[in-house]
């Protein structure tokens, strides 16, 4: 199979399931924002994968479900309305990251001011990707009534999840974050 295709070429792209919108198409641009996040996600982890801090282990077995899930949310947000969607979004998906944010905000400094994004280049790329998975939600939200209420859940959820990942990092390897000066 080539990569390239040559069918997008006029400004067009497949759904799942054949159908070709145009490449401005809202779902597109939600799936499509959702793999932009999921790739600012990777960048922050591969900053992480020479040093070692307690807990790294944990956090990257679950950085790889987040990333699968992300690639579910986009398939559901890729499947036009009434098709057979083949990776769901589920609650369990939405209580792994409650449950971890839960735990690693229970081992962060307390908040005692607005956090800035920063902090090492982990901590900022996953800055980075919240704010990406806050575009992704608007998005999926303004497809309407035929997403999924499951995937505007997770998004909204995953955008929480992000910044106490952020503070996480930088917490674990040591680096201050930046706060809003009063």
């Amino acid at each position: 199979m080539k990569i390239y295709t040559k069918t997008g070429d006029k400004g067009t792209t497949s759904l799942v399931y054949g159908q070709r919108v145009s490449k401005t198409d809202l779902r597109v641009e939600a799936y499509g924002t959702c793999d932009e996040a999921n790739s600012m996600i990777g960048l922050a982890l591969s900053h992480l994968h020479e040093l070692q801090f307690e807990g790294k282990e944990e956090l990257e077995q679950v950085f790889k479900k987040v990333q699968t899930t992300l690639f579910h949310v986009g398939a559901e947000l890729a499947t036009p309305a009434g098709k057979e969607v083949k990776w769901k979004v589920s609650e369990e998906d939405i209580t792994l990251l409650e449950e971890t944010i839960d735990k690693w905000d229970a081992e962060n400094p307390p908040l005692t001011n607005f956090v800035l994004p920063g902090g090492s280049q982990a901590g900022a790329a996953l800055h980075v990707a919240r704010t990406i998975v806050r575009r992704a939600e608007r998005n999926a939200l303004a497809i309407g009534e035929d997403v999924n209420p499951l995937v505007n859940s997770y998004l909204n959820r995953l955008s929480d999840f992000l910044f106490v990942a952020a503070r996480y990092v930088n917490h674990n390897l040591g680096h201050g974050e930046p706060t809003l000066h009063q």
